[in-house]
C-alpha cells in the first residue's frame, strides 16, 4: 500500500469484465462506487480475486467461457461444484472437566488414517475420505452449547442441561471429501437479481450416496473414539438426508472455474490463466476440480504464489498464453 503505483479503492464492487471486440482480450472493468456511480477501470491485466464463488458469478456475468450444462455436460464454467461433508460426536463426563472455552482454535489432535486414499477401501462402498478430530475453538457461546441426547431444544430443561455440561463435554469431528458430480453446479438464477439487476449466483448440490456412505463410515470410527475415552454418554450427530444450509457446517465451497491441461474440460490452465482470455487471471478454490477432506485455504495460498510467480515471471516479460491449447 505504500508504493505509488497502488491504489486501494474500497466500498466498490466490480460488475464484469470488460472485453475487446474479439472477446479474446480483457481491457479492463466496470464497477460501481458508494454512490452507486459506474466506472470503467481500463487495465492490461485483470486478476479475479473474490471468494470462490463470486469469481465464478463474474465470470459468467462477463460471458467468458461457456456455461457448463448438466444435461449435455458441455461448457465448463460454473461446473464441478463441490462442498464438504461434515458429523459430530458429542462426548459428556460425570467427572472430567474439560474446559473447551479455553483454547486456540487450531488446538487439538487429527487422525488423518481415514482421509483420502490412506485407508483400504475394500467394500466399503465409497471412494474418498476425511479427517478425524477433536478440536478446541474456545467454546463459542452462540455455536457452542452441546446437550445430551434427549434434551428439549429450548427453554428451562434446555438452560439447565447446558449449564450442566458445558465444561465436561468435548466433540469429535469428521471433515469429509465431496467428489465433483454431473448435477452438481453453479450457473446465473433466471429469476433473482441483485440490487444492481444482475442475475444473482444459483448454486445446484447434493449430497450423493457416496457422501454419506462416506461420512458414516468416519462417523462410526468417531464413535468408537468417543466410547473408548470411557465417558458417561454420546451423541452422534449425522450428516442425514439432503443439503441444506440451515446448520453451520463449513465454508470451504470449490469448484466452478477449475484448473486443468484442456481447454474443453477446464477453465484455467496450471497457472490460473483463463483459457478464453490470457490476460484474465483466476485465484481461490474455485480452480479445485473437487473438494478434499481438508479445508482448501492452504492450497489456495500455495496456487497463488504459484499463479503471481508465473504473472511476474513469464507473463509480464511475454503476454499471452503460458500453456499451448
Amino acid at each position: 500500500m505504500r508504493k505509488d503505483n497502488f491504489e486501494l479503492r474500497t466500498e466498490c464492487e466490480v460488475l464484469k469484465v470488460n472485453l475487446d471486440s474479439s472477446g479474446r482480450q480483457a481491457t479492463g472493468v466496470t464497477y460501481v462506487d458508494a454512490q452507486g456511480q459506474e466506472w470503467e477501470q481500463p487495465a492490461q491485466l485483470v486478476i479475479l480475486c473474490a471468494f470462490a464463488l463470486h469469481n465464478v458469478r463474474l465470470l459468467l456475468l462477463s460471458e467468458i467461457g461457456q456455461p457448463y450444462d448438466p444435461d449435455t455436460q458441455t461448457g465448463t464454467v460454473g461446473k464441478n461444484y463441490a462442498y464438504q461433508i461434515v458429523s459430530a460426536v458429542d462426548v459428556f463426563f460425570d467427572d472430567v472437566l474439560t474446559n473447551t472455552f479455553i483454547g486456540a482454535g487450531s488446538l487439538g489432535m487429527g487422525i488423518d488414517e481415514f482421509n483420502g486414499d490412506n485407508f483400504d477401501h475394500t467394500g466399503l462402498g465409497f471412494i474418498g475420505g476425511g479427517y478425524i478430530a477433536l478440536w478446541t475453538t474456545n467454546g463459542r457461546p452462540i455455536e457452542t452449547h452441546p446437550t445430551p441426547e434427549g434434551t428439549p431444544k429450548w427453554g428451562s430443561k434446555w438452560k439447565r442441561a447446558v449449564v450442566e455440561n458445558y465444561l465436561k463435554q468435548c466433540a469429535i469431528s469428521t471433515h469429509g471429501a465431496v467428489m465433483s458430480h454431473r448435477g452438481n453446479y453453479l450457473d446465473l438464477d433466471p429469476s433473482y437479481r441483485d440490487v444492481h439487476g444482475q442475475p444473482l449466483m444459483r448454486l445446484t448440490f447434493d449430497y450423493t450416496d457416496n457422501e454419506h456412505r462416506m461420512s458414516d463410515y468416519l462417523t462410526d470410527r468417531a464413535a468408537d473414539i468417543g466410547r473408548a475415552m470411557k465417558p458417561r454418554e454420546i451423541k452422534v450427530s449425522r450428516r442425514e438426508g439432503h443439503y441444506s444450509t440451515v446448520p453451520y457446517q463449513t465454508t470451504h465451497n470449490t469448484g466452478g472455474a477449475i484448473m486443468g491441461a484442456d481447454p474443453k474440460s477446464s477453465v484455467v490452465n496450471r497457472y490460473l490463466q483463463s483459457w478464453d482470455v490470457p490476460n484474465l487471471f483466476v485465484m481461490g478454490a474455485c480452480a479445485f476440480p473437487q473438494n478434499p477432506g481438508y479445508n482448501p485455504t492452504g492450497t489456495v495460498g500455495a496456487l497463488t504464489y504459484w499463479a503471481a510467480d508465473a504473472i511476474r515471471n513469464q507473463y509480464l516479460k511475454r503476454p499471452g498464453p503460458l500453456v499451448q491449447a
